[in-house]
């Protein structure tokens, strides 16, 4: 056995790298699926691209660091869109500010010694619960992270849907409100701004001002999303109203997702799926109003990887077989 709990015959593995708004993760995964190592550290976003770049590889080196690079097959990034991955280069990323035309895969590239593959965030993390997770088996899903933002991936008839240039999959940026809340895209009324955790934390904030009787807020506490799940657990009715809203504002998205895509399951993943339990009644309310009678039954389901989905689909792009479960 090697440093990682490995045979001497080390099975094929890859680095995934997560990079998100708020949190730069990178992970060595088997190509069975199994985190080996991990790594994170707050993203330096202001610090602009080149920033971004070294923290990528700084993180990459310790986990690396010790590897027997036969086995290391490449290298899987996942970001936030939009992203030309067929080009490898971003586009204006709302979260990422300054990465507008960098030529992000032949960047990393320059700085490793082995091949790079860019996806979309949503879209990885759809891989990783397709290969390993709550989908593994199943020909249609879609996967949804509700989180700092709202994005997602489908895969459709046993294949990654990634439409022109890779950019398919951007769920928040369907329209939602007409004329409504301005989006981080530039848009009004996207699903994202009425349904991501920070619009979440944004209305209970607003909502807390207004009603002096609630929980939120109290002798100056932070009001996010965590604090509101949790006042509306000690009983609070505000808080209770607005986390019932907030199942109300995903079902409605969620059931255009399954009118257009059909899927066999429809994955829940970000950090609001830690409140899972408390939001699903709520949704499946909604969806059993407002589905077509044909659609209703599908269910709905937390992400099986949890904060590993994506990071275990960024790997999976960089190993060179279709993955097996281990």
């Amino acid at each position: 056995m090697n440093a990682f709990g490995l045979a001497a015959e080390a099975p094929d593995i890859a680095l995934g790298v997560d990079l998100g708004g708020t949190r730069v993760r990178a992970a060595l995964v088997t190509a069975g699926g199994r985190v080996l190592r991990r790594a994170e550290e707050r993203t330096e976003a202001l610090g602009g691209p080149a920033r971004i770049l070294s923290q990528i590889e700084d993180l990459a080196g310790r986990l690396i660091d010790g590897t027997r690079t036969p086995c290391l097959k490449g290298i899987g990034v996942s970001l936030p869109g939009p992203i030309d991955t067929v080009a490898g280069v971003a586009m204006e990323i709302p979260t990422l500010p300054g990465f507008a035309g960098v030529p992000l895969k032949a960047e990393l590239e320059r700085r490793f010694a082995f091949p790079v593959r860019l996806e979309n965030d949503g879209i990885a993390a759809a891989i990783g619960e397709w290969r390993f997770g709550a989908g593994r088996g199943l020909e249609n899903l879609v996967y949804v992270t509700v989180s700092t933002g709202l994005g997602g991936g489908v895969i459709a008839d046993g294949r990654v849907l990634r439409g022109r240039m890779g950019m398919a999959g951007h769920i928040g940026h369907m329209a939602f409100v007409p004329n409504g809340l301005p989006c981080p895209c530039g848009n009004r009324g996207c699903f994202e701004a009425y349904g991501s955790g920070t619009a979440f934390a944004r209305r209970a904030q607003t909502a807390a001002r207004r009603h002096g009787k609630s929980l939120l807020g109290g002798h100056g506490a932070r009001i996010d999303s965590r604090s509101v799940f949790a006042a509306a657990r000690n009983g609070d009715p505000l808080a209770g109203r607005l986390v019932d809203e907030e199942a109300e504002i995903l079902g409605r998205g969620f059931v255009s997702l399954l009118h257009v895509f059909s899927p066999d399951i429809l994955i829940m993943g970000g950090g609001l799926s830690h409140e899972f339990s408390r939001l699903l009644p709520g949704i499946q309310r909604y969806i059993a109003r407002r589905a077509m009678p044909a659609f209703r039954e599908v269910k709905l389901v937390r992400a099986a990887l949890g904060q590993n989905s994506g990071l275990i689909g960024a790997a999976a792009l960089a190993l060179p077989e279709p993955l097996r479960p281990e």
